[in-house]
């Protein structure tokens, strides 16, 4: 044993002394941050799409501004709500506004637009029926739609997060002839412009958007949905139906989802349940490359040493096992040092970079970081996989010279570990399925499908009868990587073929079956 930890520490520490190789591991928490946080701190970087409008109806772009001033203010009121729930206060405020957070977050969704309505209007309920802060932002009405356009994107973006004008800023100073407004977005002063037709109720004829980037239609996307609902209220108008009844007549049916606990009592399902249901595909992913990437190391570790007869020197002062027990050791705890850079970066990661970008995220990921049952379930699943695919990577690394000639290996073995990520969807969204209780019972997909089921989660009997069909192939898989392993590293040439390897299987510890084709390790030595 004191050989092998020889072995195994200087396996180690040959790998994790490398630049290369912390790069590598650092690179996939850097990566999964990024796929977590990225789209929102990008979002949250671009600049508002500036565009012009040539209104032909004489009456539309001026309705359109108005809805959009109570959506946003909505959408402000809104903002407040959440920022007095979590206890702070929105920077860069209005006198008037600054301290209506908490009166805010009394209301719902609907009372926060009709006050922005009634703001924005300068309708709704007399100064007599109107609660105390209503009446006091009504009587400062103009000062704050005043302060409201006249807010750059700079500022907007400062201060809220979700409002038309963080994503898009109509150019009031912008001429109303075409040719004029082509060369503007020729000359990227505007992204777009908008014609609307002289009569959009009746149809959407002379109706245009020009841009030099058709490909990006964010803006047109908007700014048709904002059109369409100012239309259909016209529309409404004229056909004399209340918009009450259409918005009820074309209201869908929605069934709440609900989840049932242990116990059969109906939850609340919630955004976090989600999270929770596909957070097992994550560590699938993680699962895989830490086990693909550690295995393959002990493959390629132990070929290089055949081919430049460093093997030779080692077997010269202990035995093939004794060998082989120490790469393979210290190739797992290299692995285990992987997995726990990763963990930590990851919980660092969910605690810190939202915080440090300024990105609120809509879900705790730290809930499922630190989950004692993802990461049990990682960590016994890593050791065992790695066992299984090292033994068999170990065994056949004994027996090539070359990495190219362990190519032809490599592929068979490749398309067994796509197996899982081409499952993980079908599993993710059925996990106590059929397929994926057969599959939990096949040894080299199991430490895979069943870490994607965490979150069904499989039964107690499921967990213990896999996990010993896994531990006994493990063990049959170093039993048999042991005696490829003891004859095979000091081979030479070609390499053996499938039914010489079946006799080395078949040989009694201390004897070397003899070859056609390869002098036997004990006459070389």
């Amino acid at each position: 044993m004191n050989k092998a930890l020889l072995v195994a520490g200087r396996e180690f520490f040959e790998n994790v002394k490398t630049k290369g190789f912390w790069f590598g591991v650092m690179l996939v928490p850097i990566l999964y941050t990024f796929m977590f946080l990225g789209p929102a701190w990008l979002e949250k970087a671009k600049s508002a799409k500036r565009y012009a409008v040539i209104d032909h109806s004489g009456w539309l772009l001026s309705h359109m501004e108005t809805q959009l001033m109570i959506s946003d203010l909505t959408t402000v009121f809104g903002e407040m709500a959440a920022a007095h729930a979590k206890g702070r206060g929105l920077s860069d405020l209005p006198e008037p506004l600054a301290e209506m957070g908490g009166y805010f977050s009394e209301m719902d969704s609907a009372q926060r637009r009709r006050m922005a309505r009634n703001l924005v209007t300068g309708s709704g309920s007399e100064p007599s029926e109107a609660s105390p802060q209503e009446a006091r932002l009504l009587g400062h009405r103009q000062s704050l739609l005043d302060w409201w356009q006249g807010l750059s994107a700079r500022d907007v973006k400062a201060s809220f997060e979700t409002t038309s004008k963080n994503r898009f800023i109509r150019s009031t100073s912008a001429p109303s002839d075409q040719e004029t407004l082509n060369q503007m977005v020729i000359d990227e002063e505007l992204f777009a412009y908008f014609i609307i037709g002289p009569d959009p109720v009746t149809g959407s004829q002379g109706s245009k958007y020009i841009s030099h980037n058709l490909t990006d239609n964010d803006l047109l996307r908007w700014f048709s949905a904002r059109v369409t609902e100012v239309v259909r209220e016209q529309r409404l108008g004229q056909e004399s139906i209340d918009a009450t009844v259409a918005a009820w007549i074309q209201a869908p049916v929605h069934f709440e989802g609900r989840k049932l606990s242990a116990s059969g009592e109906e939850e609340e399902a919630s955004t976090q349940d989600m999270i929770r249901q596909w957070a097992p595909a994550a560590f699938v992913y993680l699962l895989w490359i830490a086990i693909f990437t550690i295995a393959n190391m002990l493959l390629t570790s132990t070929i290089e040493e055949k081919s430049n007869r460093l093997i030779e020197v080692l077997l010269s002062s202990m035995s093939p096992i004794q060998l082989m027990v120490g790469k393979m050791s210290g190739i797992a705890l290299t692995g285990l040092t992987v997995i726990g850079t990763w963990i930590t970066c990851l919980l660092l990661g969910t605690l810190l970079v939202p915080r440090l970008l300024d990105v609120n995220m809509p879900f705790d990921l730290t809930v499922i970081v630190t989950d004692p049952i993802y990461l049990v379930s990682f960590g016994s699943y890593f050791i065992l996989g790695y066992l299984l695919y090292g033994a068999i990577l170990i065994g056949a690394g004994s027996i090539f010279n070359t990495l190219k000639e362990a190519q032809a290996l490599m592929g068979p073995i490749m398309m067994i570990l796509f197996i899982p990520l081409i499952m993980m969807v079908p599993i993710g969204q059925d996990p106590n399925g059929t397929m994926a209780k057969v599959c939990s019972y096949i040894p080299p997909l199991t430490p895979f499908v069943m870490m994607n089921r965490a979150a069904g989660p499989p039964t107690t009997s499921e967990y213990v009868v896999t996990t010993l069909l896994l531990l006994a192939s493990v063990i049959v898989c170093l039993w048999a990587a042991a005696k490829i392993f003891r004859i095979g590293i000091l081979l030479t040439g070609k390499p053996p073929k499938f039914r010489e390897m079946l006799r080395w299987l078949r040989a009694p510890v201390g004897q070397v079956p003899e070859s056609k084709e390869h002098a036997s390790p004990s006459t070389r030595s």
